[in-house]
């Protein structure tokens, strides 16, 4: 199995992602990036300054090439949850094929990964050889929502809840294979599993932009993530999400040939992206994760060799067979530790 890897604009004294693809070359199938201007599934690329960071295009676009030139495929993110107001207009659809036209010709580009079906139209219109591919974050999780978009998409995500449903995947992959599709999946989300404010909290990274113009409420954080792991009783729920452990993955191998590993909001993407391509990690599981949350349990941390042997055996599969809350708190009180009681958070 290979891996598809978050673009991050470098800051001048940060390591570079094509030094680190570099050193895991053979095990990464492609880098995906977003737009500098363009709404995204993540905040946009910005300076320190918090402005676009134009400058930075040219840091981009030779990062690109250098990553083109080891033979990396390019994947171009278009993936917000909101284009407001112009969402079906022929302006929004004249600049995304601007931005291929451009990047066809300076850097090379495989892959579009949309929510967007209008983008979706557009790019199978007028670039039919390049890959169309569908977000994650449309949450398709059955057969027949790939059906009703088969004209529209050349590869789907797969919802990420259904992450460890086996029965699941394989009704996927069946799909997939026979319409000649392509099938991936998210790893490493520390998103919460159904999370019933994924939309408004999506929308608000759409809009971002807008937002950082206005006078906005404070005193309250608009992630219910942040809130609700606030109380240590729900720490219990970090382990029923939707997360893969990198001594998991192989079990992966024959329904999936390439994963998607979150890293472009990710304090240190050389971390993640060693773990999952050496299959193993030693440390603070939830440093792995995009979000993490490990501030929000620290002095704690997860530690991810203590995990019991039958794990993945235990919770994977379709989702009413799962383990109980019980099975979920006992294995949170063998690898919930004290930062410094337990291994260091280090790759081994």
């Amino acid at each position: 199995m290979k891996f598809a890897v978050g673009y991050q604009l470098a800051e001048p004294d940060e390591e570079p992602l094509p030094r680190i693809v570099a050193d895991f070359r053979r095990q990464i199938d492609e880098v995906y990036f977003p737009w500098l201007d363009m709404p995204s599934g993540r905040s946009p690329m910005t300076s320190q300054s918090g402005f676009v960071d134009w400058e930075g295009q040219s840091r981009l676009e030779d990062d690109l090439r250098a990553l083109k030139d080891m033979g990396i495929k390019l994947d171009l993110l278009f993936n917000a949850n909101c284009y407001g107001g112009h969402s079906l207009s022929q302006a929004l659809a004249n600049r995304v094929c601007s931005i291929i036209e451009h990047l066809l010709a300076a850097t090379g580009l495989h892959a579009i990964t949309t929510t967007s079906l209008m983008i979706a139209r557009t790019v199978q219109q007028y670039f039919p050889q390049i890959e169309v591919r569908a977000s994650v974050n449309m949450r398709i999780g059955t057969v027949k929502a790939m059906e009703y978009v088969a004209d529209l998409f050349d590869s789907f995500y797969l919802q990420r809840e259904y992450n460890r449903d086996f029965e699941r995947i394989e009704q996927f992959k069946a799909w997939t294979d026979a319409n000649a599709k392509g099938l991936y999946f998210l790893v490493n989300s520390g998103c919460m599993n159904s999370c019933s404010g994924q939309v408004f909290h999506d929308n608000l990274v759409a809009h971002e932009a807008e937002i950082a113009e206005t006078i906005n409420i404070t005193g309250w954080n608009p992630s219910i993530c942040w809130n609700y792991y606030a109380d240590q009783a729900h720490w219990v729920s970090l382990l029923q999400n939707s997360w893969i452990r990198p001594e998991d993955m192989h079990h992966y191998e024959d329904h999936f040939s390439v994963a998607k590993l979150a890293t472009r909001m990710h304090a240190s993407p050389r971390r993640v992206i060693e773990a999952y391509c050496r299959g193993r990690y030693h440390g603070n599981l939830l440093d792995l994760f995009e979000p993490s949350h490990g501030p929000l349990i620290a002095p704690h941390i997860i530690d991810n060799s203590r995990f019991p042997a039958d794990w993945f055996e235990r919770t994977s599969g379709r989702r009413e067979h799962r383990p109980s809350e019980q099975y979920y708190a006992s294995v949170l009180d063998q690898v919930l530790v004290l930062r410094g009681a337990s291994v260091p958070s280090q790759l081994g």
